[in-house]
């Protein structure tokens, strides 16, 4: 049986883009469907870190607290390790610590965000293809139920994808590229127990060595997430189908004195990997359609930066529909402004995140690329921050 039901936008994949994005559309009024495929409270890979931008866009959403309230730690610092070469930089005076809560606590906030709204947030739901009228504007979306028993359909005004980084709405409207990365790094990911010393519960560290990197972004539960990574083309070819081992080695390799902390610990299960994949820009909206998050923009996770992309755009295109709820030219108009924007600042944090995950630098000229990569950091915050001054999202 198929049932077809009406709203003013769905969005595809309930992750934090999709559930942001969702929130948001809701809060401004419209009647909105969320898909998310996986089914609810479940994990995924990620760097975690809330970068600047996403801190302040939690916090004007009025979401931070329950982060907190969740136990997601302080970050104060960050260490920069270059070999033998330790560099820390503080936060700045006055701004509120970063944070980086794990998937299960992130998205969920947003997603009960979202319903708060009144959006209809739906798990386990498989989206099958788009739906299109006779002028092919996309109109809608086919899916399977829970379970996948049944197929239904639900039309909308706009139909966003926001599906990951193999995206099946970007995909099927054939949205071109904008840019596209030359660089892929693999990682290799594992919880611990948080350290002894306290203090570096509340830092992020980071390891670089020619050719190798490492990471450790303390999260929930008093653990953290410690990351190793290598061009994509060296993993592929020296991986020796056991991950843990792959990790050892390669932690061993990028942060020898880190790994040396861990070599009598366990870890909170097994290492999971991510092969690797060049980022991409993708046109950002068409006739019927808009893409957010990694669907639209992706890149390379070396820098941590994707959560924040995705809370940012997510405010980007829901101020875009609505400004325009009702479609049309003016739609199509605000569209084209969010494209432009999304892209205004993302193209030099794309540039230098696909310089560094391409593993072809001196420790000289990394640290010259990170201080690029902050420097590209500051417009975003400040047009997040500007976005008030203009039309709230009420909450």
């Amino acid at each position: 049986m198929t049932t077809t039901d009406h709203y003013d936008a769905i969005v595809v994949g309930g992750r934090c883009a999709g559930a942001a994005t969702g929130m948001l559309l809701a809060r401004g009024g419209l009647r909105v469907l969320v898909l998310e495929a996986s089914r609810a409270s479940t994990d995924t890979l990620s760097t975690h870190a809330l970068m600047r931008g996403a801190v302040v866009a939690m916090d004007r959403w009025g979401l931070l607290d329950t982060i907190i309230e969740a136990g997601t730690p302080a970050i104060l610092a960050t260490d920069f390790h270059y070999a033998d070469t330790a560099e820390t930089v503080h936060n700045r005076p006055g701004t509120a610590p970063l944070r980086a809560p794990r998937r299960t606590v992130l998205d969920a906030v947003l997603q009960d965000a979202a319903r708060a709204a009144g959006a209809d947030v739906r798990h386990g739901v498989r989206v099958t293809g788009l739906r299109r009228d006779s002028a092919g504007r996309v109109t809608g979306v086919d899916h399977l139920d829970r379970g996948g028993r049944s197929t239904s359909s639900a039309t909308a005004d706009i139909t966003i994808g926001a599906d990951g980084r193999r995206s099946l709405v970007a995909d099927a409207v054939g949205a071109p590229y904008d840019r596209r990365g030359r660089s892929s790094s693999a990682f290799l990911y594992t919880y611990w127990s948080g350290p002894a010393d306290a203090t570096d519960l509340h830092r992020y560290r980071f390891f670089y060595r020619p050719g190798v990197s490492a990471g450790v972004i303390p999260t929930n539960d008093g653990q953290v997430c410690v990351w190793a990574g290598a061009p994509t083309t060296r993993f592929l070819t020296e991986r020796r189908g056991d991950l843990d081992a792959d990790y050892r080695k390669l932690l061993e390799e990028a942060a020898p004195e880190l790994a040396g902390e861990l070599a009598t610990q366990i870890p909170a299960g097994r290492a999971r990997g991510f092969p690797g994949m060049p980022g991409h820009l993708r046109q950002a909206a068409g006739t019927g359609w808009a893409l957010v998050g990694d669907a639209g923009y992706f890149k390379d996770p070396i820098t941590a930066h994707g959560i924040t992309d995705a809370l940012r755009d997510a405010e980007l295109l829901a101020r875009a529909v609505l400004a325009a709820p009702r479609g049309g030219a003016a739609r199509s108009d605000a569209l084209r402004g969010y494209h432009a924007t999304r892209n205004a600042l993302s193209e030099r944090l794309f540039a230098v995140t696909d310089r560094i995950a391409s593993y072809d630098w001196d420790l000289a000229e990394l640290r010259d690329l990170l201080i690029a990569l902050s420097a590209a950091m500051r417009p975003e915050v400040e047009v997040l921050r500007g976005l008030d001054a203009a039309r709230p999202v009420a909450a």
